[in-house]
């Protein structure tokens, strides 16, 4: 990953060999408002319009089927459209207003995504839901380790405020690290991206012939997407095993093991967006886990652990499969963390000063090598630098913030002690940098992953007496720290291809998170005073609450509980990605690019093999198109992925709405095995 020459020492992995091909003149020339101008009272109250609507979509989505994708693209476009329909009514009314700018435009879509992020981390469907006495006596009263003292029912009050001791630590985290994130490792950030190229798009000179055939092809490729996803709808039945997500495209036995294609255009656009070595990593991971490790485990049921467990047990496979996974993203994250600080402390001894930025990777020598940075890039790099955060602004804010919620948590949940809470912000960057270097590879944060890891090691600390109201905290705790980080790393990519201030960002992200600490539970307590939230008759059974009460019932009797074998496979893991990674930097680069990546390899481990198919299909698709026309790949293989990720992600919309209303797809298309008579 290092790559080291005699003027100077950085970080750099080449995992986006070029950022989406844009209008170069248009970069260098382009007039860019300072920070203070890129946030606006209109932008804010659009934001604070959006934030709610999609608060709304996602407690849907996660008190029905705990799923929820990425909506930065619609909350882009969205917010697009509203402001030029309020900037084009006051102008019809003879009113003056200030132009519309995709700086402007980021700083909204950032705001939205930190407050309807907020409804996800928030655990209103998982770990506050798993607290209430509904879940309490779903899974029975006489249930072993199920306490009646376990129960916290939910309560705005309490609520709001818990979601502000937590919810800004995670911003502050990973500031510092920005540069080396986006810049240093160039991670893609798929979502962001994609957000970017149809942003740009908006705002882009049409009068340039690249770029308006770049936008066309946007929106060629954004509709075809948008009206696939409307088709796969009809399709989809009532449930999840129901449509073309569930297509057995490999055969049935493939089927089983997660191995099957399901024409998702999101995914496929990921791997039109991730480099080659990524979507081949995350391939890989699939094969080794769903195609033997999970298989080979599956056959010793009933010795290794007993074979009649539900798919969601951690005494069974699903305890495999979410610590296996964990161990990869550990090493291979807390490696690429020690290398960092390791590579920064030498520099900074060679170094005692480093003018124009307080991030300790960043050089600003004129030197032959930088020269050689395309002119347009230059500026990029520029602006992203331009208004930094301080780094001991960040460090004391962060640590000031935990100080605060050390105090007040164990008030809100005296289960969970203030040291408890103290260790848990002190472990939480290196977490929150291996979520936030995992999405940016493969687009997928693996928050509730963190959050399950931290549920289980705090009730078992805790143990017996208060254990699982304390372990189902922790986890609120991680959850949101990890989650955040990771939000504010894909909105950083968005800024820095929209040449958006990183200071607007941050503080859109501040003003967002503000939003949703108050937006959050209260569209969440809409549902639970309107509907049994919770009932398993119910259309919302919040199936993941019951999933983390019986998590954390478990965490309380302690690792010794887990399955045969499974520690000393995660040991084996652990060290495997440690290894991967020492040999990505010493082999030469030509070698080195052809070693796997232990983080995409971790993630379909834990979620499955069918989005790695996807994946892989986008990326044979760029590998033929590059032969065919490398120029032409170049130029329109973004605006492709863009368009396919931002389509199907604005369905999700209407298809939100649909399943408020209670109108359900007309036909449930099932493929099971024949039946000879």
């Amino acid at each position: 990953m290092g790559t080291k020459n005699p003027s100077t020492t950085e970080i750099s992995e080449p995992l986006l060999s070029k950022i989406p091909a844009v209008d170069v003149d248009s970069v260098l020339s382009e007039n860019i408002p300072p920070w203070k101008d890129q946030i606006t009272i209109r932008g804010l109250i659009v934001s604070a319009l959006l934030g709610t609507l999609f608060c709304i979509i996602t407690h849907k989505l996660n008190l029905t089927v705990g799923v929820i994708p990425s909506l930065n693209v619609a909350a882009g476009l969205l917010g697009f459209f509203f402001v030029r329909s309020w900037t084009g009514f006051l102008s019809q009314l003879g009113f003056s207003t200030a132009p519309f700018t995709k700086q402007e435009n980021t700083v909204i879509q950032t705001c939205v995504v930190a407050c309807y992020g907020l409804a996800f981390s928030g655990g209103f469907g998982s770990y506050m839901a798993a607290m209430d006495e509904r879940t309490y006596k779903l899974i029975g009263v006489d249930y072993p380790g199920n306490r009646a003292e376990d129960v916290k029912n939910p309560s705005l009050g309490w609520m709001i405020g818990f979601m502000f001791v937590v919810s800004f630590l995670g911003l502050f985290s990973l500031v510092p690290l920005r540069k080396v994130m986006v810049l240093d490792y160039k991670l893609t950030y798929p979502s962001g991206t994609a957000t970017a190229m149809l942003i740009n798009s908006f705002h882009t000179n049409t009068g340039a012939e690249l770029a308006g055939k770049q936008v066309r092809s946007l929106g060629k490729y954004l509709s075809i997407s948008f009206f696939w996803s409307c088709f796969k709808w009809f399709f989809s039945g009532v449930g999840d095993s129901c449509g073309f997500d569930n297509f057995p495209t490999l055969g049935l036995l493939a089927f089983k093991n997660t191995f099957y294609f399901d024409f998702s255009p999101t995914y496929i656009g990921c791997g039109l967006i991730c480099p080659h070595i990524v979507n081949c990593s995350v391939l890989l991971g699939a094969i080794i886990s769903w195609g033997f490790l999970w298989p080979f485990i599956s056959k010793r049921a009933g010795d290794w652990y007993p074979d009649d467990l539900g798919s969601s047990d951690f005494k069974g496979l699903y305890g495999y499969k979410v610590f296996v996974a964990i161990a990869l993203i550990l090493g291979d994250g807390l490696y690429n963390l020690i290398k960092i600080i390791v590579i920064s402390i030498k520099e900074i001894c060679k170094k005692r000063t480093i003018q124009n930025s307080n991030l300790p990777l960043f050089n600003e020598s004129q030197d032959s090598e930088s020269s050689k940075v395309p002119m347009d890039a230059r500026r990029r790099d520029e602006i992203f630098l331009k208004d930094s955060i301080p780094s001991w602004f960040a460090a004391s804010s962060y640590v000031g913030l935990a100080a605060i919620s050390t105090a007040t948590i164990p008030i809100i949940f005296p289960q969970l002690k203030w040291y408890l809470v103290l260790i848990s912000y002190i472990i939480a960057p290196a977490l929150a940098f291996c979520n936030s270097y995992g999405t940016g590879l493969t687009d997928w944060s693996l928050s509730s992953t963190y959050g399950k890891v931290g549920l289980f090691i705090f009730a078992s600390l805790v143990g017996a007496n208060g254990g699982v109201i304390a372990g189902l905290a922790a986890c609120g705790v991680m959850m949101s720290i990890v989650s955040t980080a990771a939000d504010l790393m894909q909105d950083f990519k968005t800024g820095y291809l929209t040449l958006s201030s990183a200071m607007s960002m941050f503080i859109s992200q501040l003003v967002g998170t503000a939003m949703g600490c108050v937006i959050a539970p209260l569209t969440f307590w809409l549902y639970w005073t309107a509907f049994d939230v919770g009932s398993p008759d119910g259309p919302y059974k919040a199936p993941y609450a019951v999933i983390y009460r019986e998590m954390a019932i478990l965490g309380v009797e302690g690792f010794s509980s887990l399955p045969k074998h499974c520690l000393e496979i995660c040991i084996a893991f652990f060290v495997l990605a440690l290894v991967v990674n020492l040999l990505r930097d010493v082999t030469p680069k030509k070698t080195s690019s052809f070693i796997p990546i232990p983080m995409a390899m971790a993630v379909p481990f834990y979620i499955g093999a069918y989005f790695a198919i996807d994946m892989f299909v986008g990326t044979v698709i760029l590998f033929v198109w590059e032969r065919m026309n490398r120029k032409e790949a170049e130029d329109y293989a973004g605006a492709v992925a863009s368009g396919l990720i931002c389509g199907d992600g604005i369905w999700t919309i209407p298809s939100a709405i649909l399943s408020i209303f209670k109108i359900n797809p007309p036909i449930c298309m099932y493929f099971g095995p024949s039946v000879t008579s």
